[in-house]
């Protein structure tokens, strides 16, 4: 993962998040962008606990 540039990273997560791949491995994007300290907008999870 340290491979991927901060934006590469974060489209992994989004496009993992879209396609509901395996837990696990969104998992492991989001312990990279903890990392990172990267910020994750408009994440659709947290937009349905609004709604």
């Amino acid at each position: 993962m340290n491979k991927l540039s901060n934006e590469a990273l974060l489209s992994a997560y989004y496009a993992a998040k879209k396609h509901n791949l395996d837990p696990e491995f969104i998992s492991i994007i989001v312990e990279e962008i903890k990392v990172r300290k990267l910020h994750v907008i408009n994440d659709e999870s947290e937009n349905s606990k609004k709604e």
